[in-house]
């Protein structure tokens, strides 16, 4: 039988949204823009981002 004053007690409500995103801010969490970002600069050679858009 399920006891339910032990399944309240170990009841945490979840986060609203503004808490949700406090929380991933504060942790610095990366997300997949961040990601490739990364992998673009990398790609990318040094003076290649002074000279986009002037390329045929």
């Amino acid at each position: 039988m399920l006891d339910f004053e032990a399944e309240l007690k170990k009841f945490h409500p979840s986060l609203e949204v503004d808490e949700v995103e406090e929380a991933i801010y504060k942790h610095g969490l990366t997300d997949i823009t961040d990601l490739l970002v990364e992998i673009e600069k990398d790609r990318r050679p040094q003076g290649a981002e002074r000279n986009r858009g002037t390329e045929e």
